[in-house]
């Protein structure tokens, strides 16, 4: 029965043994790869030193230059023909020596004049002639309305009359409508008397700034008295927009 223990005693001591061999030998090769990658590594190492330290030396190696300005070449042979102000050289005027010579200059600053008028645009012309015609048709009007025609009134109106109160509001269309308004106006007032404060004519557009007189009992006697500002479109000599200003 003591023999049991002694083989068993030997068999753990020869598994240790086995262990610690193969522990070894596998330390072993470890160590002997790690002793064959470690020159690699150091010529690595080496060869990024050396190309770091070449990349210094280039940069040391450069110089700085400062820019050089050169002055530009001017020729003394070419025409200055630079647009900058202040260094044009003044025509002397010339100075009228006799009467002959300054009736000379009046008739031909005098015809520049009539040059300048005459060079009128036809744009300007036609908005200067429109401005006439406007002009002519709202006193054919007032003309009407202070007499209380209302024949003469409703013909410098187009057909389709639009009036309005500012800015936009639409008070009636069409001259059945004025007739009715304006018509019944002229019958009940005894006195009707517009006049304008100021006036603006400008192509087809007339503005009145007026003062509206009315007798409503006696024709004699100014019962109301009040300021209107009116706006008047006219177009081929009839008015075909109205606005009130309140």
């Amino acid at each position: 029965m003591k023999s049991l223990p002694i083989v068993f005693a030997f068999i753990f001591i020869g598994a240790a043994a086995l262990v610690y061999a193969t522990e070894q030998e596998t330390n072993t090769t470890a160590q002997s790869s790690t002793e064959q990658a470690k020159p690699a590594i150091e010529k690595e190492q080496q060869a990024a030193d050396e190309s770091k330290q070449q990349a210094t030396d280039r940069l040391n190696t450069l110089e700085h230059k400062e820019a050089v300005l050169t002055k530009p070449v001017v020729d003394p042979n070419k025409v200055d023909d630079s647009k900058v102000l202040g260094t044009e050289t003044p025509k002397p005027v010339e100075k009228i020596k006799n009467k002959e010579e300054k009736a000379a200059a009046i008739a031909k600053a005098e015809q520049v004049v009539t040059q300048a008028k005459e060079a009128l645009t036809q744009r300007q012309q036609t908005k200067a002639k429109q401005s006439r015609e406007s002009l002519a048709v709202v006193e054919q009007l007032v003309k009407a309305y202070n007499a209380r025609n209302i024949e003469e009134f409703i013909r410098v109106y187009a057909e389709d009359v639009e009036f309005y109160i500012f800015p936009n509001e639409l008070l009636f269309k069409g001259k059945e409508k004025l007739i009715a308004r304006y018509g019944l106006m002229f019958k009940k007032l005894k006195c009707i008397h517009s006049s304008p404060i100021k006036r603006i004519v400008h192509g087809d557009i007339v503005i009145d700034h007026e003062l509206s007189e009315t007798c409503s009992v006696d024709e004699n006697v100014i019962d109301k008295r009040s300021e209107l500002i009116s706006s008047y479109q006219v177009k081929d000599g009839k008015i075909i927009r109205v606005l009130f200003f309140r």
